[in-house]
């Protein structure tokens, strides 16, 4: 069976998964890969835990047919993802960047080279999923809202510290405050200091969200979609419906764009 490996190392998190690549990047299917896991991205600078993944992952799954990778993480994460994967040196392997190309997908980015390749390969699952005017939020260390249209146009986005960046911030910052959770439901507003913070956070993102909702009304091109994803995806969900915003849930988001690129490079070469 012929499969893909599939590597998005973020910020905080590094994801993998294979999948057989006679599928399409477009299914609902829960059990959509075959094999899956994450680890803390700093925990690959530990040769013991990339010895652990390494391990893991080599006895796992099956030899790749291609290897698709992206990454916003340092080149060094790069190097020893290479590094762990070198039995399988002769895997081709293709990187996504933030400027890679992608058929009916166009971006009005400025610099390029500047997009986050998880930023875009978020767009470009979207892209696969519909042709609606979307809103494409990750709720991650930061929290990034695109807003692609439906005549495949990326009109840029907006880029906000993620809810716990912003909770961490605060508690470095200010003396004598109390550890804000983020984990107590929705309320809508603060009874104490530390669901204060968790609110007031919240708010911003959920502020953050609606004002790019009157931006692309503003212009014509009402959202008819949100797609989510991210650590802090069910928190920022949970506000949005509160709200009467619709949303939906799409974990893998990256991976599935990973994925959907790789085909065109397969294809290509």
């Amino acid at each position: 069976m012929s499969s893909f490996l599939l590597i998005d190392i973020g910020n905080s998190r590094l994801k993998w998964a294979s999948v057989n690549s006679k599928r399409n990047p477009v299914e609902r299917d829960k059990k959509l890969w075959d094999h899956s896991g994450a680890i803390d991205t700093k925990l690959l600078g530990s040769k013991e835990h990339r010895d652990e993944l390494a391990h893991y992952i080599l006895n796992t799954i099956p030899t790749p047919s291609a290897i698709g990778l992206c990454s916003v993480a340092t080149e060094s994460a790069v190097q020893q993802i290479n590094e762990l994967l070198q039995p399988w040196q002769h895997c081709p392997q293709f990187r996504l960047l933030g400027n890679s190309s992608y058929p009916s997908l166009r971006t009005q980015y400025q610099n390029t080279h500047t997009l986050g390749a998880d930023r875009w390969a978020a767009l470009i699952a979207a892209r696969e999923l519909s042709n609606d005017n979307t809103l494409v939020i990750s709720a991650g260390t930061a929290t990034t809202i695109d807003f692609l249209g439906g005549n495949g146009m990326h009109y840029g986005g907006w880029i906000l510290p993620g809810l716990g960046l912003m909770r961490e911030s605060l508690l470095q910052h200010t003396a004598g405050l109390n550890v804000a959770s983020l984990d107590q439901a929705f309320t809508g507003i603060g009874l104490d200091t530390a669901s204060a913070i968790d609110e007031g956070s919240r708010l911003a993102h959920l502020g953050a969200i609606t004002q790019a909702i009157n931006f692309a009304k503003q212009r014509h091109q009402a959202v008819t979609r949100i797609w989510i994803d991210g650590g802090h995806a069910n928190t920022l969900f949970e506000g949005l419906i509160q709200n009467q915003i619709p949303a939906e849930k799409m974990p893998g988001l990256v991976l599935r764009g990973l994925w959907a690129w790789l085909n065109t490079q397969v294809a290509r070469n």
